[in-house]
């Protein structure tokens, strides 16, 4: 998409960043005014609306590399992306600057019902690599069906467990609370055009970027690349802990992570075969990164610790540690 020199490719994205960091704040804004007049819940508010709309990049993305039979772009970007996205709940926990760790103030049954179904979700993801295409009936394997339900299976659960907990007291401004639902919801509709726009150029830019310096492919996409398509989830993030709006801040998270594999199924749809069953040793491998962290994620939830090393929880710190070493794993992943 991108054919500039190297200083050209480099303020291309750093624009779009900055495009996407300002939707990303507008988003949540937007998001907690909308939970607030429909009473969604955080979990469910960042599982549906967040989490949905800051993957548009990635659908944007899907669609296109479904429509020119990259399959395993779609596959990389996928699996790639969701263990980074993970380890940015410890940045969270760090930008919050609470006694307590972020599990703990953020550790609801909502997003540990989501973290369960994240598992489940990469364990199908796993099973469908080893399917064989030529069995499908028609296009549709079982597994992005699979995936599909398992996802819809998480939200009617998470909208079922916000309904049986305690609201918690908002933090909102009162104006923001008393105002309608029209602006909150062009702001949001706005807010996540922008993010789609610019997440798309954000991706390319930087795969220009990669071309220039010459890096690895799998490296870099599960490493910069990955970083860079996060943008939007570390934007609406941090704007969400900046709110003390915690629970959202996960489930945006958790919920994406959730969500980006049933993309699957679109790319299925539009490309007319699987994507998943020509999945490399290294997607596999990040797939199953994904996994360890996403139950560190669960066990902190589970145990809810009460102190902070370094500014972090534990499970904070064993979120680093396990993806730091994952990465250094990946390099040595062999390669077909």
């Amino acid at each position: 998409m991108f054919d500039f020199p190297l200083p050209i490719a480099v303020l291309v994205f750093v624009v779009s960043a900055a495009v996407i960091w300002v939707a990303g704040v507008k988003l949540v804004d937007a998001t907690d005014a909308i939970d607030q007049r429909f009473g969604l819940g955080q979990a469910l508010g960042g599982a549906i609306l967040l989490a949905i709309v800051t993957n548009l990049p990635e659908v944007a993305i899907t669609v296109s590399a479904s429509l020119a039979g990259n399959l395993d772009v779609i596959v990389g970007n996928i699996l790639g992306g969701i263990a980074i996205q993970t380890v940015l709940l410890a940045v969270f926990d760090l930008a919050a600057r609470e006694k307590r760790p972020l599990s703990t103030l953020a550790g609801n049954k909502a997003n540990l019902v989501q973290a369960n179904f994240v598992v489940m979700i990469l364990a199908t993801c796993v099973m469908s690599t080893q399917l064989d295409p030529d069995r499908s009936a028609g296009h549709l394997s079982p597994g992005p069906i699979m995936l599909l339900l398992l996802w819809l299976a998480c939200l009617v659960l998470i909208a079922r467990t916000e309904r049986e907990s305690p609201r918690t007291a908002t933090t909102a401004p009162a104006p923001e609370r008393e105002q309608g639902t029209k602006r909150p919801m062009l702001v949001f509709a706005l807010a996540a055009i922008a993010t789609l726009v610019a997440g798309v150029i954000l991706e390319r830019s930087g795969d220009a970027i990669a071309d220039e310096l010459g890096m690895d492919g799998v490296l870099f996409g599960a490493t910069f690349l990955a970083a860079a398509t996060a943008l939007p989830e570390l934007s609406t993030g941090l704007r969400a802990i900046a709110r003390r709006r915690y629970a959202m801040a996960v489930s945006d998270i958790i919920g994406g992570n959730a969500f980006l594999p049933v993309l699957f199924l679109l790319a299925a749809l539009i490309s007319g075969q699987a994507a998943l069953p020509g999945a490399e040793p290294a997607d596999i491998y990040l797939a199953a990164l994904a996994m360890v962290l996403t139950a560190v994620v669960t066990i902190g939830a589970v145990l809810k610790p009460q102190n902070k090393r370094f500014g972090v929880g534990a499970d904070s710190l064993a979120l680093v540690g396990f993806y730091a070493l994952g990465m250094v794993g990946l390099t040595l992943v062999a390669t077909p």
